[in-house]
């Protein structure tokens, strides 16, 4: 049962539905460069049009009005406001997103504003992207100009959305943008990112912001059996995807098996006297994002070199052995995980912030029956189970605020172009329409029903 005041909202970001992706001043992204290079994107598809919000956005807010949620999570696109990533401001950029946050709060829903939702412009990119630290003082910059222009009417501040996929699916594995496969430069980025998200959170501070933190798809990782080597491929597996993160913002120190997990390449000269202590500047909260488990065992380098190894090449491969229901994303639908990643960090860190679910969500194989309608039971089920697990981790000591349900439409899956459909609304790619499925009722029923066992005021 999850206690009284909890809060629900949706969640989007701006490459996946805006569209619109060259009008109005808007500059290229690096998903808009890798998503129009041939071969990296499933059937070549693009954001170039996604799901039009820039012209529907009214439409989009309606949707949430209607779905009665508390907030709206959404993504600001850096090079929509500055489309070289520094220098002149792009007036129309800034008045799309004044009308959409107008349009919130006249409908009653508080803005979560996401900084860093993967899109950087594709000018800091060609200098180096987030290599390098100039990229981290210019999202400074960009941070700073965001908080006066619109800080007045945000609610809570999130720096960054998954730098691990930032940093390691990016500059590591290749699979999203800007789709390179290093070793140094993709834990360069890693740091970076961190650099980064410390230094937006220095600049919002400074302009009086309501709520700062950030938002981690932290993993629960199992292993394959206790024999010493799955057991040490472990201990990587947890650096790799949590500890990077973790330890510096909530530690004031760097994981302790960073040398063994990357062949001693991860303390290199990027890091800088201080950095620690900008990274691990108090946060309103921690924002969490959770789909599924994964289960690793030791697996042999692919590169014998250490010096030609990606940074994800850490000697340990990924099983499924969970014998579930999987989406349709292939990944297994445990929902206990979820429980044990929350309980598990509030047991680790015991000074974490409170905690927002800022994505948890089902690619279902939706289709559209003989009414018209999406009648989607597998999205209810699996998020049904969800908030289950996270009314356990509530009940067992975990400090969980609220729940952003990933997402409010369908839209553009990155890599996976258009075939995954996350949304609680129906997008019909080639006419736009939207159509409510019966997710959607029934994500409005659970708030309404919620609101009303609480005695809780609409908002």
């Amino acid at each position: 049962m999850l206690p009284a005041g909890f809060r629900f909202g949706a969640a989007t970001a701006a490459y996946q539905i805006e569209g619109a992706h060259d009008q109005d001043g808007r500059g290229p992204s690096i998903w808009d460069t890798f998503s129009h290079t041939p071969g990296r994107t499933l059937g070549g598809a693009t954001g170039d049009t996604a799901c039009d919000h820039y012209h529907r956005y009214r439409e989009d807010v309606e949707l949430l009005r209607q779905l009665g949620v508390d907030s709206y999570r959404f993504s600001f696109s850096w090079s929509r406001l500055l489309p070289e990533g520094t220098g002149p401001v792009n007036a129309k950029g800034v008045d799309f997103y004044d009308r959409l946050l107008d349009e919130l709060l006249a409908a009653g829903i508080r803005p979560a504003v996401t900084l860093y939702h993967w899109d950087l412009p594709q000018a800091l990119e060609d200098r180096g992207g987030w290599r390098v630290r100039e990229t981290a003082e210019a999202f400074a910059g960009y941070t700073a100009l965001a908080a006066e222009r619109f800080g007045d009417r945000v609610e809570r501040w999130i720096t960054l959305n998954e730098p691990h996929c930032s940093a390691f699916v990016g500059y590591a594995e290749g699979r999203h943008a800007p789709g390179a496969q290093e070793g140094r430069g993709a834990l360069a980025a890693a740091h970076h990112l961190l650099v980064g998200h410390g230094l937006a959170v220095r600049e919002l501070r400074a302009a009086g912001a309501q709520e700062v933190g950030i938002t981690l798809n932290l993993d629960r990782i199992h292993t394959a059996s206790d024999r010493p080597e799955d057991l040490a491929a472990l201990r990587r597996a947890e650096v790799l995807h949590n500890e990077v993160w973790t330890q510096p913002l909530f530690s004031g120190r760097y994981p302790a098996d960073e040398a063994e997990t990357w062949a001693g390449q991860a303390d290199g000269p990027w890091r800088r006297p201080g950095d620690l202590e900008l990274i691990g500047a108090p946060l309103d909260f921690l924002g969490i994002n959770f789909y599924r488990p994964i289960t690793v065992a030791a697996a042999p380098h692919r590169a014998e070199d250490p010096e030609q190894r990606s940074a994800v090449d850490i000697g340990v491969t990924e099983l499924d052995p969970y014998g579930t229901r999987h989406t349709t994303m292939g990944w297994p639908v445990v929902p206990a995980a979820f429980t044990e990643l929350l309980t598990g960090l509030h047991g680790r860190y015991p000074e974490l912030p409170p905690i927002w679910i800022t994505e948890n969500g089902c690619a279902d194989p939706d289709t559209v029956g003989p009414d018209g309608q999406v009648h989607d039971t597998g999205r209810i089920d699996y998020l049904a189970d969800h908030l289950a697990a996270v009314a356990d981790a509530i009940a067992a000591g975990v400090d969980v605020r609220g729940y952003f349900l990933w997402s409010l439409l369908d839209n553009f899956e990155w890599a996976r172009g258009y075939d995954q459909r996350f949304g609680l609304v129906r997008v019909d790619y080639d006419t736009k329409t939207r159509t409510p499925k019966d997710s959607y009722h029934w994500y409005r029923g659970l708030i309404t029903a919620q609101r009303a066992r609480t005695e809780e005021p609409a908002r």
